[in-house]
């Protein structure tokens, strides 16, 4: 194993004889890193906090630190890093609140300079933060995801699987998979281009525009507008839709931005 003489490793940390640890690096509590991951100068990362195979962590990147959340009460809780991650620059990742709880980030995340992960946030595999991203706690986010720079998410929020979070959105709401939103959150159509680079069919692009329409321009409720689609959706990623959007919700699914703009 590389380690900077002036890097700190707690006793208790476990860290693959892979791995390089830069200089001043700080390593505190239970740690486990896995194999041939780069810790850059300054990077910290604390208590039960987990990294997984080929992390990249980039100078001053703090993983597992405690909860902003006036509830924390010093339970033991956790932070899972998946395997072949970047975490840029000034990136922080906080440890779950409730004891035995945790933030989980998968596989394969883009993490940009100064974007945060609040406590508790599950964050699906191939995820891109954009510099400056913000996700509050309870945050969850499906795989291929990006938000883009400078965009807030309200605790709770849903992002969808291959949605695309406008930048310096107010994310406050839910967005649906494989949807795109504007600045103010509001849903403007499907991620065309996403769905075409993540490889899905015709069909399911076929049927991911005529939901579209279905949910946000056919004056359906909320509940109609399901039913309407479970009669005729028939591709994976139209059932995955389906799934997400019959998944009880706290706080409700991002608006019509046609809708908006003409209400106002």
């Amino acid at each position: 194993m590389s380690v900077h003489p002036t890097a700190i490793i707690d006793p208790q940390a476990i860290v693959d004889p892979t791995t390089i640890v830069g200089p001043y690096v700080v390593i505190s509590g239970p740690v486990r890193i896995g194999p041939r991951c780069r810790l850059a100068a300054s990077a910290v990362i604390l208590g039960s906090t987990e990294i997984g195979a080929g992390c990249q962590i980039h100078s001053h990147a703090v993983i597992g630190d405690l909860p902003q959340d006036r509830a924390f009460d010093g339970g033991e809780s956790f932070c899972r890093v998946g395997e072949g991650c970047t975490i840029r620059e000034g990136v922080t990742i906080h440890r779950g609140t409730a004891a035995g709880t945790g933030t989980v980030i998968g596989d394969s995340c883009l993490l940009m300079t100064n974007s945060h992960i609040g406590h508790n946030c599950q964050i699906g595999r191939g995820v891109t933060l954009v510099s400056g991203a913000l996700l509050a706690g309870h945050v969850r986010v499906g795989p291929g995801a990006t938000i883009s720079g400078n965009a807030a998410i309200h605790q709770f929020v849903r992002i969808g699987e291959l949605a695309l979070v406008s930048g310096l959105a107010k994310g406050a709401q839910d967005v649906p998979p494989f949807f795109m939103t504007n600045r103010d959150g509001a849903v403007v159509g499907e991620n065309r281009t996403g769905l075409m680079r993540a490889g899905l069919t015709s069909l399911e692009r076929q049927e991911i525009k005529a939901a579209f329409r279905v949910i946000y321009r056919s004056g359906l409720t909320h509940h109609a507008a399901v039913e309407h689609l479970s009669g005729y959706i028939s591709s994976k990623a139209g059932h995955r839709l389906l799934d997400f959007l019959s998944e009880k919700s706290k706080r409700g699914l991002s608006r019509d931005a046609y809708r908006r703009k003409h209400a106002a």
